[in-house]
This record gives C-alpha cells, structure tokens and sequence, in this order.
C-alpha cells in the first residue's frame, strides 16, 4: 500500500507575516545601503576637501619660501650696493702709492677682510679685462681700435661689477675693443 505523505499545511497568515517580516528587513536594508552611499559620498567629499587644502598649504610653503629668499636677497643685494662704493676707496687706497709700509699694510687686510665678507655672502666680482662684452654685465662707456684684441674684448674696468647670484647688482662699466 501506498502511504500518502502529508504535505504540511500552509497557514497563509504565517506567510504573509514572513514576507511582511522580509518586506520590513529589505526595506531596512535599503534605507542602510542608502545611509552607506551617503556616509561615503560625504567622505569622499571631506577627503577631496583634505587634499586640496593639503595642496595649497604645500603651495603656500613654497611661495613664502620664495618670496622669503627673494626679500633676503633684494635686502641684502641693497646693503652691498650701498657698501660698494667704500670697497672701492679701500681698492684705490691699497694701489696708492705710499712711504709707509705698515699703512698700506693695514689697508690691504681690511680690503681682504671686506672681500672675504663679501665672498661669504656669494657676492661676485664680474669678470673684466679679457673677458667678452656681455651687456647683461657691462656697461661700455667708449670703444676703442685695438688690433691685438678681439671683436668684443673688454680692454679696461674703469668701475668693477658685482653680483650675487645671477643677480647683477652693479654693472661693470668697461672699455670695449673693435
């Protein structure tokens, strides 16, 4: 004989109460995911945030760096210039000619000393006789016809140049050749 197998019975009310449950519980779920999106949608913003106020401080850095070592060196190419014309009595004063020894002497360790404070400080003298015309870095003030020099020589200094850096802070004015 055949045995039925008895199929359990359906209470309807339970599965409507079960897919209310999983109405409920996808719906919560969604309103979670929903929440997720947002919560990540407005880090992603505070991060974009973060990194662009990271940048410009960085930015900021730089240019007062920049701006620091350009006043640095403005103030201080002032000062030098300001001093230049001393350094060059003290250089005439040290190839004059003179009966005391100890004075001149004591004249050229003080243009020593003022050359070397000078070197310290990466103050340059331009170069001068020999050395090639370059308008950026002399001031001709006559040209002569001089046959042994070449096109462009510069033959005297008559007021030495210096400059710091690749700033000019005192052209040399020269006499230029051919």
């Amino acid at each position: 004989m055949e045995e039925k197998k008895q199929e359990p019975e359906i209470n309807q009310q339970e599965v409507k109460n079960e897919q209310a449950d999983v109405k409920d519980e996808k719906k919560e779920l969604n309103n979670k995911v929903d929440e997720i999106i947002k919560l990540k949608q407005e880090l992603e913003e505070k991060d974009d945030r973060l990194k662009r106020l990271m940048a410009e401080f960085e930015n900021y850095k730089k240019r007062s760096s920049k701006e620091r070592e350009f006043l640095y060196g403005s103030i201080l190419g002032d000062i030098v210039n300001s001093l230049l014309p001393v350094l060059d009595n003290l250089e005439n004063a040290a190839n004059t000619e003179t009966a005391d020894e100890n004075y001149k002497q004591g004249v050229e360790l003080v243009l020593k000393q003022f050359k070397d404070v000078l070197t310290a400080n990466n103050v340059k003298e331009i170069e001068g006789v020999g050395s090639t015309f370059d308008p950026e870095l002399h001031e001709a003030v006559s040209s002569v016809v001089d046959e042994s020099l070449g096109e462009k020589e510069i033959k005297e200094v008559y007021r030495k140049g210096y400059k710091i850096g690749n700033k000019v802070i005192r052209h040399s004015m020269v006499v230029v050749a051919n």
